[in-house]
Formats: C-alpha cells, structure tokens, sequence
C-alpha cells in the first residue's frame, strides 16, 4: 500500500486506475500516468488476438483533449495544424501534427469539428503540458476561447470487429452511421446523469481494426468500462496497443515523430498541406520536401526470428551505421520480425538489402513496406 500511495505522488491515475488493478493489471509509468500494461499472465498475445477476432477494450482516458471555440477558431487551427480545416464539415475528424518553425513534431494529434467555430483536439499523454504552453504561446492575436480540458475527459477505446455491435447492444450508443473518421456529440441513452458534459463518439482507431472511441465524464466512461467489462469484453493494455499500431505502420510520438523526426521524414507528407496560406513550420517542411529528407522512415523485415528493438543500429551491407530502429517487434498478426527504422534516405527504396546489429549479432533483412499488416477499417 505504502508503494502505491508513493507512486500516486509521481504518476497520475486515470479515472479507471482502481479498474485495472482489481483485474490484476500489470501496471507501468507511461506519459506522466500509471497505466495497465497487459492484464493475462500469459503476455500480450491474448489481448492482441483478442482486438484483432472479436473486440479488446482500451483506457485512454491519458490523452489530452483541447476546445478552440470562437470567431478565430478555423483560422487558429489551421495557423497551428499541418493538415487544412478550411471548410471541414461537422463530424468530420482530421489528422496531422503541430510543428516547429524548423519543420521539427511538436505533437501529433486528430482534431475534431464538433460545430461552427468549435474544434475538438485530442493530443498525446506525455505531451499535454507541452502542447498546451505551445498553443498558448501561439494564440495571440486569435479571437478564440481556449481551453485544456485533459482532466475533465475520461476515454475508453473499443476496438475490433464486434466493437460496432458492443456499442449499440451493450451501451446502447448508436453509431452505425458513423464511417471512418466522424465522429458525433451526443446526450447519452445510458444513465445520462452521469455525463454532466458532452459525450462524443468517434471511429478511428489506432489498432487498424474497427473501432470506436467515447469521450464523457469520469463517471460515465466508468459506467460504460464496467459494463463492457460484464459483457465479456478483453480489457486491453499499452502493450498490446503498440503492437497493434506498429502492425499497420501507425506512428508513436517519441519514436517515429519528434521534435528531430518531421512529417516528411516520418512519410506523413500527406497530411502537411503545403497549399494552405501559412502554418507554423511550412516554409521549413516546403523546403524539405523539394530537396527530399536526408533520412527516411521505413520498413524492415528480418530473414530471421531475431526481434529488433527501439534503438538499434541499422547497417548497411558493409557493415556501416545507416540508421536506427524507431520501433521493432516478432509481428503476431503475420509472424515476422519487423520493425519501422529511420535511414539515410539512399536506403530507403523497397528490397534494399540492410543488417540490424542486435547486441553481439548482425542479422539482414529488407526494406519493406510500413504497413506489415492490412487495416480492416469501415469506410
């Protein structure tokens, strides 16, 4: 007890802490929080199949969430925001990234258009305090009202082919006409005394399956765990959460993007729109993308079982340090080791032949594709 009351000091609890250390959760520090890492003695590959046949259940009530409200709401957002919300329909969610003047991450992030004027901005756990200094700092001379509402928001995600079904029959949330990347605000069916404030629904995903996500009050993201949790439902931790991302190339802030890894380096070009007036960090990001990165994120596959780990150094064929692993796994879904690595950006075309060193050993493989495994999203 003395342990725990001494961790409570040095790492916030989300509203579900004491739900996941009554289902045994296997608890780490990640992002400033005390957070489930897996829940089966058995490892993570039971949570991972789990999401991947049926539907795994996910608190993310860590991540940080941010309303930009006002006559300059648009015309902020996109100052901050890499990808264009000029004219964004209501519903509709947007990824991209905030960044530096130098083109360098601030923090990746989905901005939700929840009305006229009014923006939804979910960022990372361990970049909430950051971003929210870096938003400040930038809203000057912004007729908006600008609110860090982290600690006001639980959120549960739930993720996998049966997750559509759970919503409707278990929670009795309807959500079969959201397709993906729309989202919903709405005065819950279930109990909605316990929501003082808008309960939002969405369907993105970080699992490359189906998936919903649901923001309310702590109360109320309680009431839907627990009865997801009596339905049968996998409750799922970070590990299984990386694996899953990882699988289908989606980037983790502090691996594949940061304040040195930029959009164009991490292959995300698609999501800077270089067309828009201005944004902090365009010009940067302009020039990088004519002159082409000096180094690149990219896929490899390892023609053997070794598994390679965040900060292994890639080599090339003779033997010389061209990069370095960004994250690496034995992939569950196709059972190859794999990783996503950035390279001098010679190394980064498909089938060029590379060696991982891991520890004492040199194992070769390929540059592949970043996706190791199909997405099953609901378009």
């Amino acid at each position: 007890m003395a342990i725990r009351q001494e961790l409570e000091k040095k790492e916030k609890w989300t509203c579900l802490h004491d739900k996941h250390v009554s289902l045994g959760a296997t608890m780490v520090a990640f992002g400033g929080f005390d957070m489930p890492l897996l829940y089966q003695n058995a490892g993570i590959a039971p949570e991972h199949y789990a999401v991947r046949e049926k539907a795994g259940l996910f608190d993310v009530s860590h991540m940080g969430e941010v309303t930009v409200r006002g006559k300059d709401a648009e015309r902020y957002v996109n100052h901050i925001f890499t990808n264009d919300v000029t004219d964004m329909p209501i519903g509709k969610i947007l990824y991209g990234m905030m960044c530096y003047e130098n083109g360098g991450t601030v923090d990746d992030l989905l901005v939700y258009k929840l009305g006229e004027n009014d923006f939804f901005l979910v960022i990372n756990a361990s970049n909430i305090d950051k971003d929210w200094a870096w938003m400040q700092e930038n809203a000057e001379g912004f007729d908006i009202d600008l609110q860090n509402r982290s600690d006001v928001y639980g959120q549960i995600a739930l993720q996998g082919p049966e997750a559509e079904d759970l919503m409707e029959r278990v929670l009795g949330l309807p959500c079969k006409e959201l397709v993906f990347y729309t989202c919903k605000t709405i005065l819950s069916p279930l109990t909605s005394q316990l929501s003082p404030i808008d309960v939002i629904i969405s369907r993105t995903g970080y699992t490359g399956e189906d998936g919903f996500e649901v923001y309310g009050s702590h109360d109320f993201i309680r009431d839907c765990w627990d009865k997801l949790i009596a339905a049968g439902v996998q409750a799922c931790g970070l590990g299984c959460r990386d694996t899953l991302r990882f699988e289908v190339g989606l980037p983790l802030y502090g691996d594949e993007l940061s304040e040195d890894i930029t959009p164009i380096m991490a292959g995300l070009g698609m999501f800077v729109k270089l067309d828009k007036a201005e944004f902090i960090g365009k010009e940067a990001l302009a020039k990088q993308k004519a002159e082409e990165p000096a180094r690149k994120l990219v896929g490899i596959e390892l023609f053997d079982k070794a598994i390679p780990r965040h900060g292994y150094t890639v080599l090339n064929m003779e033997g010389e340090p061209i990069g370095e692993v960004t994250t690496g796994y034995h992939a569950l879904s196709v059972d190859k080791s794999v990783c996503m690595a950035l390279v001098d950006a010679q190394y980064a075309k498909l089938d060029t032949e590379v060696q991982i060193q891991i520890r004492k050993k040199v194992f070769p493989g390929k540059v592949v594709k970043k996706q190791f495994y199909n997405k099953s999203y609901k378009k």
